[in-house]
Order: C-alpha cells, then sequence, then structure tokens
C-alpha cells in the first residue's frame, strides 16, 4: 500500500508549513532579545578599534579576525543598539535560511524550504545566548560554499566553484577549524574531476585562500600580526586547547537531536535505497560529517558549536522527506515524517521555555548591577579592570564606554594554567599596565572560567598584594565585588 500523490503532498508541505509557522511565532517574540552573554564581548572589541586600538596587540581576545569584522559592521550600522543587533541577527539568520534554501532547491521545494525553515527554527528556538554566536555566522557561507561546489560538479561552472571557494575561505576567518571542511570539499573535486582536477583545484584553492591572505593583510597594516601569531603560537594551541569547562558536552536541546539524528539516517538511508545518491547528497552527507568533528574537535561541548552539523542536517533531514513517502511510505517515509514534525514541535516547545530563563538569569542581574554600582563611583574618564570571563563584566564597560588599563578583556590567561610558562609572562604583562595606569576601580566576579572562585586572586600575588594596599572593597554583591583605589 501507497500513498497517494494528494496524501503525500499533505503530509509534506504540512510538516514544512508548520516548520515555517513556528519560525514565524518564535522570531516574533524573539524582537526583544537583547545584545548579551559573548557577542557584547567581540562588540566592545569592535567598539576599541574604531576607536583606534590594535586587535590582539592593544585587546587580548581569542577569536580569530573575522569575528570583529563581523562585529565591527554591526557597530558601524547602529552602534549599541539592541533593536539594530536584533535585526543584525535576524540578516544573518535570513542569509543561513536561504543558504540552505539554495542548496537543497534541486531537489524541489519541499526540501529547499522545509531546510530553511528548520535552520532557523533551530536558532530562535535557542535565546539570547546564541544570538551572534561565531558558530552561527559560519552557516551561510558554510551552505554557499556546498552550494557553489555542488553546481560546479553538476555543471562544470568554474564560477560556482570560485564561490565555493570564497565561502569557505570567509568561514575559515571566523573559525578556522572550517578549514577541515575545506579539505573534505577539495576531495570532492579530485574525484569529480578526475585527472583533470589541477586546474579546478587550483581555482578552487586560490579563491579559498583569498579572504585568510586579506585578513593577514589588515592585521600586518594595522602591526597586529606579531601579537596575533603570538597568542596563536604560545597561548591558544598549548593552553587554550587543553582547557575543559566543569559542565562539559551539555546540549540545551537534547530532545531534539533524538528525533534530528534519527531523521538524517532515515534520510541517508532512503537515498542510498533509491540509488540516488547525487553529488548533491554527497557533499551534505561531508558537511554532516563535519559538522560531528567540528563540534568534537573543539572539545568544549558548547550547544553553539553544534551551528555546522544542524546546517547540513537541515538539508539532509528534508532532502528525501518526499521521495521516501513515496517509495518505501511505512518503513521509511511515515518514521521520517515523524521525526521531521517531532523535532519541529520539540523545537517550538524548548523555544517557547528558553527566553524566560535568560531573563532570570544571574547573568542579567550582574550586568545591571554593575553597571549602577560603577557609575555610581567612576567618571567617563576612568579605568576599570574586570576580572571576569563569562558572566557579563566587559559587556557592563561596553554599556558604560568604560576602558580597562590593560588589554586583558577576560581573566582566564591569567588564571587558567599557572603553570604554563606564558602564564608568567602575561602576568607580569598585567602588573605592567596597571602599574603604569593604575584603574580607579577593580571587579572581581567570583566566577572564573573553566574553573575557581574568587580565591583564584591569591595565586596572583602581585595583584593580590596591590588590591590590599591601593583598594578597599566599595560594593560586595552575590557574584562579585568592586574594589575602589584609595590611593591617587
Amino acid at each position: 500500500m501507497r500513498f497517494s500523490e494528494s496524501v503525500r503532498s499533505w503530509i509534506a508541505y504540512g510538516i514544512v508549513g508548520a516548520c515555517v509557522g513556528a519560525t514565524a511565532v518564535l522570531a516574533w517574540r524573539s524582537r526583544t532579545w537583547p545584545l548579551f552573554h559573548d557577542a557584547p564581548v567581540l562588540h566592545y572589541v569592535a567598539w576599541r578599534i574604531g576607536a583606534g586600538d590594535v586587535p590582539y596587540r592593544d585587546l587580548f581576545e581569542i577569536n580569530a579576525p573575522g569575528a570583529y569584522l563581523i562585529h565591527l559592521a554591526a557597530w558601524w550600522l547602529g552602534g549599541l543598539s539592541d533593536l539594530t543587533w536584533r535585526v543584525y541577527d535576524l540578516a544573518w539568520l535570513a542569509l543561513g535560511a536561504g543558504a540552505a534554501f539554495v542548496f537543497a532547491r534541486a531537489w524541489g521545494l519541499v526540501a529547499a524550504t522545509g531546510a530553511a525553515a528548520f535552520l532557523a527554527l533551530y536558532h530562535l528556538a535557542g535565546s539570547p545566548w546564541e544570538a551572534g554566536q561565531r558558530d552561527f555566522f559560519l552557516c551561510p557561507f558554510l551552505l554557499a560554499g556546498g552550494a557553489g561546489l555542488a553546481r560546479w560538479a553538476e555543471r562544470d561552472e568554474p564560477r560556482a566553484l570560485a564561490v565555493a571557494g570564497l565561502a569557505v575561505g570567509a568561514a575559515i576567518t571566523i573559525k578556522p577549524h572550517v578549514a577541515l571542511l575545506g579539505a573534505l570539499f577539495a576531495g570532492v573535486v579530485v574525484v569529480r574531476a578526475g585527472r583533470q582536477s589541477a586546474r579546478p583545484l587550483a581555482v578552487y584553492a586560490a579563491t579559498m585562500a583569498l579572504p585568510p591572505l586579506a585578513i593577514i593583510g589588515w592585521l600586518a597594516a594595522a602591526g597586529a600580526l606579531g601579537a596575533w601569531r603570538e597568542l596563536v603560537v604560545d597561548f591558544l594551541v598549548p593552553v587554550y586547547t587543553s582547557l575543559r569547562p566543569a559542565a562539559r558536552w551539555e546540549l540545551y536541546r537534547p530532545e531534539a537531536w533524538v528525533p534530528i539524528v534519527v531523521g538524517v539516517l532515515l534520510s541517508v538511508a532512503t537515498t542510498i535505497g533509491r540509488g540516488a545518491v547525487s553529488v548533491r547528497h554527497v557533499i551534505a552527507m561531508l558537511g554532516v560529517a563535519y559538522g560531528v568533528l567540528h563540534y568534537v574537535v573543539q572539545g568544549k561541548g558548547w550547544d553553539y558549536h553544534l551551528y555546522p552539523l544542524v546546517a547540513f542536517a537541515a538539508v539532509m533531514l528534508f532532502a528525501e522527506l518526499e521521495p521516501a513517502l513515496a517509495w518505501r511510505p511505512f518503513t521509511l517515509g511515515g518514521p521520517l515524517a515523524a521525526s521531521c514534525l517531532a523535532a519541529a514541535a520539540l523545537l517550538g516547545a524548548r523555544g517557547v521555555d528558553a527566553v524566560p530563563g535568560y531573563f532570570a538569569s544571574a547573568k542579567v542581574t550582574h550586568v545591571r548591577h554593575v553597571v549602577g554600582d560603577l557609575a555610581r563611583i567612576t567618571r567617563p574618564d576612568d579605568l576599570v579592570q574586570i576580572l571576569d570571563t563569562t558572566e557579563g563584566g566587559v559587556h557592563a564597560l561596553l554599556l558604560l564606554g568604560l576602558r580597562q588599563p590593560t588589554r586583558f578583556l577576560c581573566d582566564f590567561p591569567l588564571f587558567a594554567a599557572p603553570e604554563a610558562p606564558i602564564t608568567a609572562r602575561y602576568r607580569a604583562e598585567f602588573i605592567a599596565g596597571f602599574d603604569a595606569r593604575p584603574p580607579r576601580a577593580v571587579v572581581l566576579f567570583a566566577r572564573g572560567w573553566p574553573h575557581g572562585g574568587p580565591e583564584r586572586v591569591a595565586s596572583f600575588t602581585a595583584l593580590a598584594d596591590r588590591l590590599a594596599r591601593d583598594y578597599a572593597i566599595a560594593v560586595r554583591r552575590p557574584g562579585y565585588t568592586i574594589y575602589a583605589r584609595t590611593k591617587v
């Protein structure tokens, strides 16, 4: 027994319609999402770069330079406005959804619309924590790269291959891990072109290299290249990659991943079973494989590291919905349809519950209180040193327009690996900057990252001595303490 064509259409379009409807509801509910969590740190960097500071040399921050350009664009468009940031985040979401639509359009309107809507639904089912995450910004580039590569493989269009290379190269400037996907795509070029692969491979490699080379040129012109190299070679590779947060491999939407994984597996089984594996399917599957690697290789287990996987999983999830309903409606089509619908329903329910949790979070309270407390004890030209990583300290400085006396925006390079040689160098640099321009206030957040509490300052003897000698506690709240300078 098989479903009639009209029944299949009702099922397929009904599921896609549910995804679109849930996406629209959550998009409307997200209109009040403010700048929050990691994004304010990058916004602070963008503000300081716009004011003349040099990334890495004047601002110690561990992200790749492409992320700063994204936030510079947001800053130039609208500054600190929450509304501007919300529009900016939704615009990037539209780009990602559009790239998913283009990638899947060859498989029909259901596949294309479903992929686009599901990617948007996943993002909006989060909370302000997810807005503006670097891995989210990757999605349009990764999907555009996959779509360009597929078009070249299907139609032998050199321009499409150049687009693929440029898109992947742009993504590498945001997260260097994308080079793994670039290598997988290069393998597709070699296999597809066979003995004639030298020229297309050269086009792909050259265009992929252009964005990173442009970024390196920008850093060199700004005088940041040496500091960036030192950061990568002396800290990121030997130290940061070994750090592990206390809550590892935590998923904020675990219930939705069960039907997502089941649906992708059913879709792959349908493609193989029908003997319909195309180069576009292969590229999407490679994207899914890369998404898993992207999550695992980073070793932190953070939810937003799943975005590349979500981007390609959304494509695969709907790629075979209509064919499965026609070919094996009860063994594959029905379960695949149920998986898509269940994933959409669970994400929608999660989205309704997530935002109230954000507004009740300690971080929101911290930012609001730190802003009020510092406003009472500082002047606009005062310096304030933040000892924090993820609790909102830099966000408070951004809202107040205050600068730090040192280049260390976060304190974990000073405390996370006390036995590492680079830590002693960073501490000496920190004290030199602290003494050269003594801050009016020091804000010590209780929670360190990836571990430790307020007692971590005791291990940094030079800083602890200065706080005891030249500062007094001006404010003590749950979550942080503010020290005000007593000696002028």
